[in-house]
């Protein structure tokens, strides 16, 4: 039997010496793998340990019947797995049949079992578990690819950090979660001192690379799961820092000053020679009468006095201070 799956695992659960053996013999002769287990505890081991494709279930064994292991092995199976339950029986009462299915069988075979009917029952259920198992693999492939697109639509293409759109959601959401907690929270911003002079005598290429470069350090300085690097636009750059006071929001942006400067980047058109950054920060502790705007608002002024006061610096402006 060519079952798609490679060799097939098939789960006999008998006590019968007879029964199993016959029905062995046939598994063996249509190139499937036989797992025999006497009693239903024995079987739900079995079937933890060995994942079968098919089981073929007696309903009445020595210890529990055949319809809690069969409700044993759907509890042990996720959301992704599926193996075909055909039970083996000698009743054929309606109600007996229809509990069968409710408890998560597929099929029943009547006994004594014969070859013929059960190369055509497992022939059945192997299309039944070959088309599960693809439908769960072009399920996992179309959920990674929508990861990716959701990750891509989050994310800025040249830098790797946040894009605007995210940054903007994560601000609100920040904001939202600091008011709730009544903790402070502060943004950072961070540009590139004297960019456009740097971008003009290296080229693009160059200055793309640059940016990449400072992106890494912005990033490196908030390792926190809970802070947020992102790209505000062009060399421009912001941090959201919930749960963090003035002091702590200074202190992440002297480091980043201090990495960047530490890349030693040639820049000559700047008077520090290297590439460097300039911080605004600001901070604040939300409430209903205030905006996450505002305080946006006040770490950008703060930015413009650190690139008038001589750049590669950091200066703070309290929240409400900005014109």
């Amino acid at each position: 039997m060519n079952s798609g799956l490679g060799k097939l695992k098939v789960m006999v659960v008998e006590d019968s010496k007879v029964a199993v053996k016959a029905i062995t013999g046939y598994l063996e002769e249509m190139n499937a793998i036989p797992l025999v287990a006497v009693t239903g505890n024995e079987a739900i081991e079995i079937y933890r340990r060995e994942r079968p494709d098919i089981v073929l279930m007696d309903v009445i064994l020595p210890d529990i019947d055949g319809f809690e292991v069969a409700a044993q092995i759907r509890k042990l199976q996720s959301k992704n797995q599926w193996t075909a339950i055909i039970f083996l029986t000698v009743m054929s009462k309606d109600e007996d049949m229809a509990k069968g299915i409710e408890v998560g069988g597929d099929d029943y075979l009547m006994k004594p079992v014969s070859r013929v009917v059960l190369q055509s029952k497992l022939a059945a259920m192997t299309r039944l578990v070959n088309m599960q198992r693809e439908l769960v693999r072009v399920t996992d492939k179309l959920n990674n690819a929508n990861l990716e697109l959701q990750r891509l639509s989050m994310t800025d293409g040249l830098t790797g950090l946040a894009n605007r759109r995210f940054l903007n959601e994560t601000l609100v959401r920040e904001w939202r979660r600091c008011l709730r907690l009544k903790k402070s929270m502060s943004v950072v911003m961070i540009d590139v001192d004297f960019f456009k002079r740097y971008n003009d005598r290296n080229g693009h290429q160059m200055g793309d690379d640059c940016l990449k470069r400072v992106a890494s350090e912005v990033a490196r300085a908030a390792p926190r799961p809970g802070d947020l690097a992102a790209r505000y636009g062009g060399e421009e750059f912001m941090l959201v820092l919930g749960e963090t006071e003035e002091d702590g929001a200074r202190w992440v942006a002297q480091r980043i000053c201090q990495h960047v400067l530490g890349m030693k980047l040639a820049h000559e058109d700047s008077p520090h020679g290297m590439v460097t950054v300039s911080c605004g920060v600001s901070s604040v502790h939300p409430a209903d009468d205030k905006t996450v705007e505002q305080l946006v608002k006040a770490a950008d002024a703060a930015l413009y006095v650190a690139k008038q006061e001589g750049r590669n610096a950091v200066r703070y402006l309290d929240y409400g201070k900005a014109s």
